[in-house]
């Protein structure tokens, strides 16, 4: 009965990464450029401008917004520009596409907000499941970014791991 038990996994000094944490948090909302065309397939700059001027940008204040255009019109330069001007102002970020596109886009400007020397010469093991959609670009980009630094990468939980790298020693 003197045979304590003892976690090996908390005492192996393994550090859990959840990709989860660096998903978007704030609303992801689009901005379509449709809404603003003469008859769905001209841009005119006078009138946009118009248009631009009399918009509640507040309703845009801390979010992510998508610019998309969904109608089949040329879309000059600028007008992209013009929008990313005013949105700038309140949005959290501003990106080009679908929510799709800015989920993954904010995904990994959070991932490259890691310092990766906080895991220099550490054991990491990124979690492999969750409650939380992760698309696969999260984990390559996450090896990408710590590869260089890790001691060695595992996918998987503390308990089951799949190893992915390892340093070579020093």
């Amino acid at each position: 009965m003197g045979d304590a038990i003892v976690n090996r996994v908390a005492e192996s000094g393994l550090i859990t990464l959840d990709l989860a944490e660096f998903s978007p948090t704030s609303e992801i909302v689009l901005f379509d450029l449709k809404d603003y065309l003469f008859m769905e397939m001209i841009l005119k700059e006078r009138e946009f401008r118009e248009a631009l001027k009399k918009i509640d940008w507040e309703i845009y204040r801390d979010k992510y917004v998508g610019v998309v255009c969904s109608a089949d019109a040329i879309i000059p330069v600028w007008s992209y520009m013009l929008v990313a001007a005013y949105l700038q102002a309140v949005a959290r970020d501003v990106v080009m596409g679908d929510e799709r596109e800015v989920h993954k886009t904010v995904f990994l400007k959070n991932i490259l907000n890691i310092n990766p020397v906080e895991y220099a010469d550490k054991r990491i093991v990124v979690k492999g499941c969750g409650d939380t959609p992760i698309g696969e670009f999260a984990y390559l980009e996450i090896t990408k970014l710590l590869r260089p630094v890790a001691k060695t990468i595992m996918y998987g939980e503390p308990c089951s791991t799949v190893p992915i790298y390892k340093a070579p020693q020093k």
